[in-house]
């Protein structure tokens, strides 16, 4: 079982680095008395918690919002190596007080400290009392100049998880005859190639079926166009990534979104899948023209 106990000063990023965790499919609980981690662990350690639901990877969230309760951190670490056999590994996330006091500016929040003292009071009394915890930590990642996409790729490296396999792509066919999708990021116009539409034995036919595939790639421009469209999703989704986006919709649109866009759209789908990305494709309006009825 892998386990990560995530903590720090408020405003450092913990709920961001939360969020990194549950895409890669940990199971996170937040705000975390350090008194119930022994037990919890110990339930999903023997089965009785993620048993049937394929939980084997978990991360706690303890920080200064438990007050009082951090004293027992020292004891909880304890119970849970003597009773139980797994393995954790503690990340502090950091700031200096600047970072942190414009942080708390921008956001408008409380400090969880601050109800009878200045900001900077209470971030000076936080962190004399995490000392003890920020001693106990494998990893400390200090974030004053960290974008979200940097602290994204330092826990990334840190759970030994492919960067390519953080952002999911969704490849969408559509006809612009019923509108664009909402939320596409980027768009493939292919109604330049050749209608299979005009062909009177491939009229009912859809990109899906092999026919199509076979007109189409009778034509240069196809064959040239596919290879730009590689050339440049091979070069843009690392970016994506690099800049930490979670999903990327990628559009492919034909004139009613039943021929050349369904079998472009799988071309796309096949090169990123090819390529090692978590890709899904879905065909919008592939059969919204009743004309294209078999029956």
């Amino acid at each position: 079982m892998d386990i990560i106990i995530l903590t720090g000063m408020s405003g450092a990023g913990k709920s961001q680095a939360a969020h990194v965790l549950e895409d890669q499919g940990y199971f996170c609980i937040d705000n975390l008395p350090p008194v119930a981690l022994p037990g919890i662990i110990s339930t999903f350690a023997n089965g009785q918690g993620g048993e049937g639901y394929g939980i084997d990877k978990l991360a706690f969230v303890i920080d200064i919002r438990s007050k009082e309760l951090l004293k027992g951190f020292g004891d909880a670490l304890k119970k849970i190596d003597r009773e139980t056999d797994c393995a954790y590994r503690i990340v502090f996330l950091e700031a200096n007080n600047d970072v942190l006091i414009s942080r708390y500016r921008q956001t408008r929040r409380k400090h969880p400290l601050g109800k009878d003292c200045s900001l900077l009071e209470a971030l000076t009394m936080e962190r004399k009392m995490l000392l003890g915890i920020r001693s106990r930590a494998g990893i400390v990642i200090d974030t004053s100049m960290l974008a979200i996409s940097a602290l994204k790729e330092e826990l990334l490296t840190l759970i030994g998880d492919e960067v390519e396999s953080t952002m999911s792509i969704y490849v969408e066919s559509f006809g612009f005859k019923y509108g664009l999708p909402q939320d596409c990021d980027n768009v493939f116009d292919v109604r330049f190639l050749p209608n299979p539409y005009y062909i009177p034995e491939l009229k009912l036919c859809s990109g899906l079926d092999p026919e199509i595939g076979e007109y189409l790639e009778k034509f240069e421009e196809t064959k040239q166009y596919k290879e730009k469209i590689k050339d440049l999703l091979y070069f843009v989704v690392p970016q994506y990534i690099k800049e930490g986006k979670g999903r990327l919709h990628i559009g492919v649109g034909c004139t009613g979104g039943r021929h050349r866009s369904v079998y472009l759209a799988e071309y796309v789908n096949s090169i990123l899948n090819e390529k090692g990305y978590i890709s899904t494709v879905h065909h919008r309006d592939i059969d919204k023209d009743p004309r294209y009825s078999k029956t």
